[in-house]
């Protein structure tokens, strides 16, 4: 028998929702992982009291008592009838009879709906009925009726909201009213916040962000009380499911930062994280309302009645010390200028995203919580209206997208560093519209995935460097955040060289005296049109690569397979296509296309050796001397003699009448 028992997707019940999970039996402990929230439960085996197999909603399950009153419920086991290999029922149950000396014991559920009977309390249920006291939120009396009502969850479309026990008119032996001993039976052990005795300690006037105000803090030795101006929020130490605290990347504030589940509530509102913002100059001396013993012996050394320190220090030890969590702070990571932040965008608001050591943490407006575990791949992306940043998408396993954008472009080689070094999956989905990447930056993880569109840009800028007939053309810049925007200088840059043109009138000395003008900064250069290139119509047409020769061929195939299909739908479903495309008919494809460019390449050298090109290439200047002699003309009969070129050239014009009569008769 091995030494653990895992089970994946078992489901726990939680206020009336079934969460999804991993369970593990282990000698020492039993171990339920939640998969949405992290949020680990254990259970130690000498607490172990009782354990119960029962036929519930979702198959089969298993119901945990401690003896401490605690109870847990798991859901999702395989049912008892199949093979014994399969059978979930007796692989736990003889792995509780050897390591946990604990039998399970099969109980059938009552689906009579009996309604009457005698209720026994126990430390945390109505026995009757199994009533779980922690989820009761209120109980309220009547005649002879007592009304539990219940905490709510958003998760489920179906929640339970009250349920009302019928007491009889009847005496207790000590002569106390039967109803009110129910209610305070309930009372006393049900998860009911009552604001009763003083409060541990005060914080007056705390700034926070979510819900944004400023609000008094009380800490209470259950709960803590937030008290504002309009509204008043009261959260069990139960809910806190994390503690954070971030410095701020001005080095000057700190966050606090409050995980709840399940959040606290205004309205249609969910706060799922509660966020203070301290200034590390602000100092407190804190006391405690409690004696030094009582200190002593509740915190066992964590508290002291008297302290004192920077605010957020206090407000972040007591926390601690009450909720029992650890606090989590930013690890190793620091970025381009030294912080363990960086600034970036998410939907539309500037905010903070911390790269911690199991997740990361984005603060504060909507603040995001993302751990590693929940991480099937993340992506470096740039940015679509400039070439200073990038974008940082995450992308979960549930399939939920995450984009945090305008990230300085300084920052890349910190984070894709910090990325890699925690084995985060690095995946380039495909590019932004109107942007290429560099492919040694942003490689994808799947080496197989085909990408029409850069396939047949990286063929057609072979076939022009190979037909040496894109010297004019301009390479689109490449992403590589270490570089630099651009290498040539500025207009009015100081490192910008001189020129080389002979009408230059001054001089090297001259520069020297004259003194050298501060570079204006230039806030955005708008790009420059190229010239638009002349195209030789006569010239052969360039081959198509293996992708569009294919898809010429299967274009009508895909029309009449899928009627009424769009052009881009088109494309889209022939990359899919291509992609599943063998090895083998992938090869016919490139050798089709390799002749095609041998045949190509043959006919343009044909063409070359005939006179082509030469023709269009003569057109083409003589278009440039005609524009420069129809400039002399006008200079010409404008009557302006003063003009430079006709000062330096008087004999230009009969040649320039010439070359006009010449041009008119096309004998150039």
């Amino acid at each position: 028998m091995t030494d653990t028992l895992e089970f994946n997707e078992i489901y726990q019940e939680v206020k009336g929702s079934w969460n999804d999970g991993r369970l593990r039996f282990s000698k020492q402990t039993v171990v339920y992982k939640n998969s949405k929230t992290g949020k680990v439960d254990s259970i130690s085996v000498p607490e172990l009291a009782h354990a119960q197999w029962r036929r519930v909603c979702l198959g089969h399950g298993i119901k945990l008592s401690t003896s401490a009153g605690h109870v847990y419920k798991y859901d999702g086991f395989k049912d008892t009838v199949k093979p014994a290999e399969y059978n979930d029922f007796e692989k736990i149950s003889e792995y509780f009879k050897a390591n946990y000396k604990v039998e399970l014991i099969e109980k059938d559920m009552c689906v009579k709906g009996w309604n009457w009977g005698t209720a026994k309390f126990n430390d945390h249920h109505v026995m009757k009925h199994q009533i779980p006291l922690s989820s009761v939120s209120q109980c309220a009396t009547g005649k002879n009726e007592v009304t539990l009502e219940f905490h709510q969850n958003d998760d489920t479309e179906v929640s339970l909201m009250e349920v009302r026990f019928y007491v009889p008119p009847t005496t207790g032996d000590d002569g106390a009213d039967s109803v009110e001993a129910f209610a305070q039976n309930v009372l006393s052990k049900a998860d009911v916040i009552q604001a009763t005795g003083d409060a541990v300690c005060i914080f007056r006037e705390l700034q926070c962000l979510t819900p944004r105000g400023r609000y008094d803090i009380r800490i209470y030795p259950t709960f803590l009380h937030l008290h504002g101006k309009t509204f008043d929020y009261k959260i069990p130490y139960t809910t806190v499911l994390r503690l954070f605290l971030l410095p701020h990347k001005d080095q000057r504030q700190m966050f606090f930062v409050i995980s709840l589940d399940p959040p606290i509530k205004q309205g249609q509102t969910r706060y799922h994280f509660l966020i203070l913002l301290f200034s590390k100059e602000e100092d407190i001396n804190l006391t405690l309302n409690m004696s030094e013993e009582e200190v002593e012996r509740r915190f066992e050394g964590k508290l002291s009645k008297n302290m004192s320190g920077s605010l957020y220090e206090m407000v972040s030890r007591v926390m601690k010390a009450l909720v029992n969590r650890k606090i989590t702070v930013p690890g190793n990571f620091q970025g381009h200028s030294g912080a363990q932040c960086i600034t970036c965008s998410y939907k539309a608001s500037s905010g903070l995203l911390y790269p911690l050591e199991r997740g990361f943490i984005y603060v504060h407006k909507p603040p995001v919580h993302l751990r590693f575990e929940e991480i099937s791949c993340v992506n470096f992306a740039r940015g679509t209206t400039t070439t200073r940043s990038f974008d940082f998408e995450i992308e979960t396993k549930q399939g939920n997208q995450y984009t945090f954008s305008s990230i300085e472009r300084e920052e890349y080689g910190k984070l894709f560093d910090f990325v890699n070094a925690k084995k985060l999956s690095i995946k380039n989905r495909g590019f932004k519209e109107g942007m290429k990447t560099n492919e040694d930056m942003y490689s994808d993880s799947d080496d197989d995935q085909h990408d029409a569109y850069l396939e047949r840009m990286k063929q057609e800028g072979k076939i022009r460097e190979e037909a040496n007939d894109s010297d004019d053309s301009e390479a689109d810049e490449s992403f590589n955040p270490g570089e630099e925007d651009d290498d040539i200088a500025e207009e009015y840059d100081s490192k910008a060289s001189a020129s080389g043109s002979s009408g230059d009138a001054d001089s090297d000395d001259d520069r020297k005296k004259k003194p050298v003008k501060k570079a204006k900064v230039v806030k955005e250069r708008k790009p420059r049109k190229k010239e638009k290139k002349m195209k030789d119509s006569n010239a052969p047409k360039r081959p198509m690569s293996a992708y569009m020769l294919w898809l010429n061929s299967n274009r009508e195939h895909i029309k009449s397979e899928n009627p009424g299909i769009s052009v881009t739908e088109i494309s889209k479903k022939a990359g899919e296509m291509w992609k599943q495309l063998n090895k083998d008919k992938k090869e016919e494809w490139d050798e089709k296309a390799e002749e095609a460019k041998r045949e190509y390449e043959r006919a343009m050298k044909q063409y070359r050796e005939s006179g082509g090109g030469s023709s269009f290439s003569s057109k083409r200047y003589c278009t440039t001397y005609y524009g420069f002699a129809l400039h002399c003309c006008c200079l010409y009969s404008s009557t302006d003699y003063s003009s430079p070129l006709l000062r330096t050239t008087p004999n230009l014009l009969p040649l320039v009448w010439c070359w006009l009569q010449a041009l008119a008769n096309d004998q150039l």
